[in-house]
């Protein structure tokens, strides 16, 4: 079929943001059956097995140093905090909060570029970026409206998920921007994904977590999470040659909404117009970001993340 043969790298890139719109509910999915810190030991490390038989087994002389070094400290950082807050949730409803905040790191890799690069930095970053931040609130205070006393109160329910939340969308950001200057075009996904798996089980070993129970059901669940999140990465590494960037790039944007879309279905979640309202401010702020820098910033990467 001619189009799909024209269009195979972009569709490619559609795929992969659709598989990754999926990743936030089946990450929390999967710490329900196992652990938080059991659950992704186990999701990462199928990750990693299945993007070392697509992509083969990394060999480290074929990358920068520095790119090593500091790419997997921000990488397994990032992925960590991520799933663990996702898994250590109150509830589901939560963890799909946790998500949205997740998703500040587009605006924020924008925002870092801007400041940090050589380029001048539109006066329309910044109230964009507070857009992206007005939604996260708005989704944290619910039906009540953004107050302080009221996000203060609800993150004081579980302090740590949020500041892992929190983190991961500044470290990803980080990672955005410093791996981009320092990978010379390689790509380290795999080892990244293998150090992290190793992060994690070190981590379990020492927890008090409960040993992990198998079933068919959780066994067949957790054997698709890791394949797509594998998948998505895999798919993504063949987008980026000849996919439309432009195209890829702004539909990314709108990972938020296709996420809290899935997750609501996949977790039985009944979001409040709040929170709808909050995750379109999420995308609306970034996208705003994307459009007034793409012209004059074309150092900021599409990059693809759960």
């Amino acid at each position: 079929m001619p189009f799909l043969t024209k269009n195979k790298y972009t569709l490619f890139g559609i795929a992969t943001i659709l598989l990754w719109s999926s990743v936030v509910a089946l990450i929390r999915d999967v710490s329900e059956l196992f652990s938080p810190i059991g659950g992704a030991a186990l999701m990462y490390t199928i990750s990693a097995i299945f993007l070392i038989a697509i992509m083969g087994v990394p060999t480290l002389k074929d990358f920068p140093t520095r790119y090593l070094i500091i790419g997997t400290t921000l990488f397994v950082a990032y992925e960590i905090c991520l799933a663990l807050s996702l898994g250590m949730a109150n509830n589901r409803h939560q963890a799909m909060e946790m998500a949205v905040i997740n998703y500040l790191w587009p605006a924020l890799t924008i925002l870092l570029t801007s400041i940090l690069g050589d380029r001048k930095v539109s006066i329309l970053v910044y109230p964009s970026v507070i857009i992206t931040f007005i939604g996260v609130a708005w989704c944290i205070s619910g039906d009540s409206g953004i107050s302080i006393p009221v996000l203060l109160a609800n993150m004081a329910e579980n302090p740590m998920t949020y500041f892992m939340a929190f983190s991961a969308a500044f470290i990803w950001a980080i990672y955005c921007f410093i791996t981009k200057q320092l990978s010379n075009g390689k790509n380290a996904i795999t080892l990244f994904f293998t150090v992290t798996a190793i992060a994690l089980w070190i981590k379990y070993i020492f927890s008090s977590e409960p040993s992990l129970q198998f079933t068919f059901n959780s066994s067949a669940t957790l054997l698709l999470a890791g394949i797509v999140m594998g998948t998505g990465y895999a798919l993504w590494n063949q987008a980026i040659i000849g996919g439309n960037i432009m195209l890829l790039g702004t539909l990314s944007y709108f990972t938020p909404v296709f996420s809290t879309v899935f997750s609501s279905l996949y977790l039985s979640v009944a979001l409040t117009a709040s929170f709808w309202q909050g995750v379109i401010l999420v995308t609306v702020g970034s996208l705003i970001c994307y459009f007034v820098t793409k012209e004059k910033n074309q150092a900021v990467s599409v990059k693809i993340t759960n």
